[in-house]
């Protein structure tokens, strides 16, 4: 039963503040890559088919861009403002391809708190093992709420 049952979440507005800093890293591996392509359907065979994938541009299958803007989206609501979080607009580029089996290193940074409108702003660069960037851009974050107690209006007409 959930109806009660404490929750963590994440940090309020009031608690974050501009210049906060959180680094992750990823690495990405074939189960990773199957789970996301068969739970989208996403058949594109520039993901999985290494034969067609030699003969474009990029030389080798490419992480589908979606899922590596999972991994941004999985960070806020974990770390940064965490659970309860919800994003509002992201502006994102991936200026450079991931292949398989690659090790990513996300970088976020808090670059505005908006009180009044209940958002924080965070930037994002991403990059691979030869440091290049492969993820860059800015998200809009509305951080959680505190919880209201369920019994707060129990007792209003008493």
């Amino acid at each position: 039963m959930l109806l009660g049952k404490k929750r963590k979440i994440g940090r309020k507005i009031e608690e974050i503040n501009i210049g906060e800093k959180l680094e992750i890293t990823e690495t990405i591996e074939d189960k990773d890559i199957l789970l996301y392509l068969g739970l989208t359907d996403d058949n594109n065979p520039l993901f999985i088919q290494h034969d067609y994938a030699s003969l474009t541009p990029f030389k080798k299958p490419v992480v589908p861009q979606i899922m590596l803007l999972g991994f941004v989206t999985s960070s806020i609501s974990k770390f940064l403002p965490g659970p309860g979080s919800c994003i509002i607009r992201q502006n994102i580029s991936f200026p450079n391809p991931v292949h398989h089996y690659a090790t990513i290193v996300l970088k976020f940074e808090v670059t505005g708190v908006d009180s009044e409108n209940h958002l924080v702003t965070i930037g994002i660069k991403g990059f691979d093992e030869s440091q290049e960037v492969i993820i860059d851009g800015d998200i809009d974050v509305c951080p959680p709420y505190p919880p209201r107690s369920i019994t707060a209006r129990t007792f209003d007409n008493f």
